[in-house]
């Protein structure tokens, strides 16, 4: 998120800058400096944070292989700027932006490297010149190729030329399907080359913990699809990060064979074949809610679906007798408050205005 804001405009160029560094209290200055400057002329936030400017940052994202905690963050931005995020165009953008940069886990490199390489300001002088971004103004006063004009690619191994990606899309991954009717999300950067279609039994948890202690005795099996549910904004409540349960899948050998699926979300460390995110979440009605163990689900990240093999008949008869388990959230506490006021992480798991799901 440290990149994205600058991808944003909402930052001085130099995101990469490492915390250790002269450059970065050379830089919190000059962002002081900068703030007056900005109150003096006028620039506010939501001069800034325009449609284009989300545009970029999805650009910048998909080249860098983020975190999907960013399509959790910035959604959740962009509504307190009265931006609607339309996740068409996300897919758009990951369809179209090569992936360039792979940063640890997911490749190599470190962010110093990043930065040693000429930073996100070379990053988006390359995807500029391929014209994928778009002109916006930025908090330096300046419009985006003002700012990167001089920018240049240092060492083409960190920041690979735009014909020669790691990958052709982004790395990250939109999966739809009837298992995410409304969408999931899948760092794809992070994914073994075998694991990215992949099709296994399902070994349901109602808990990260469940999971994390089945995986850790051996419970689980290659070629598994561990799901996690009721880990979501409403569920949790909270969405607290499934950081244990694929770290668990990969020391225990098995980031090869197992996938994981979830309604919770995932740290930037994340590796493996896991998606996150699945809307509407279990807690909310969600398909998830209604796998039963043992039955097939099928994961295809290069054509974006994600699928429950069951017959249509079979989940309405499931749908049927299905009811939420009791909140976990202490009633009449903020957190059974946040649990009924909450979205669908697809839309940043942002509150509602709608004050009558309090009834």
């Amino acid at each position: 998120m440290n990149f994205l804001t600058e991808a944003l405009g909402m930052c001085l160029p130099g995101s990469t800058i490492p915390a250790v560094s002269g450059k970065r209290v050379a830089l919190a200055k000059q962002t002081g400096m900068k703030i007056m400057d900005l109150y003096r002329t006028g620039i506010t936030p939501r001069d800034v944070l325009t449609v284009d400017a989300f545009w970029n940052a999805f650009v910048v994202d998909m080249a860098i292989g983020g975190s999907t905690n960013t399509l959790l963050h910035l959604p959740a931005i962009a509504n307190e700027a009265g931006i609607t995020i339309d996740m068409n165009m996300v897919r758009e953008i990951a369809a179209r932006v090569p992936n360039v940069v792979r940063i640890k886990p997911s490749g190599e490199h470190f962010p110093a490297d990043l930065d040693r390489a000429g930073g996100i300001a070379a990053v988006m002088k390359q995807l500029l010149d391929a014209g994928l971004l778009r002109e916006s103004l930025t908090v330096t006063g300046e419009t985006i190729s003002n700012n990167v004009a001089c920018a240049e690619v240092r060492d083409s191994s960190v920041i690979r030329p735009m014909n020669a990606p790691f990958s052709t899309t982004g790395g990250l991954a939109l999966l739809y399907g009837n298992l995410a009717p409304d969408g999931a999300v899948c760092k794809a950067a992070g994914v073994l080359p075998g694991m990215l279609s992949h099709a296994g039994p399902a070994r349901v948890f109602d808990r990260e913990e469940d999971a994390v202690e089945a995986i850790y005795a051996g419970r689980i099996n290659r070629g598994d699809v561990v799901v996690v549910r009721y880990e979501g904004p409403r569920g949790g409540p909270g969405m607290r990060e499934m950081l244990s349960p694929t770290a668990a899948i990969v020391g225990m050998g098995l980031g090869d064979s197992v996938a994981l699926v979830t309604d919770g979300r995932f740290s930037g460390a994340t590796r493996g074949a896991a998606v996150g995110h699945v809307s509407p979440e279990a807690a909310a009605g969600g398909p998830l809610g209604l796998v039963h163990e043992g039955d097939t689900i099928e994961i295809e990240i290069p054509s974006g679906t994600l699928t429950l093999d069951v017959p249509d008949a079979e989940l309405d008869r499931r749908r049927a007798s299905w009811s939420p388990p009791p909140s976990r959230a202490q009633p009449g506490s903020y957190l059974d408050r946040y649990s009924r006021l909450v979205t669908s992480a697809m839309t940043g798991a942002v509150f509602t205005r709608d004050w009558s799901r309090f009834g």
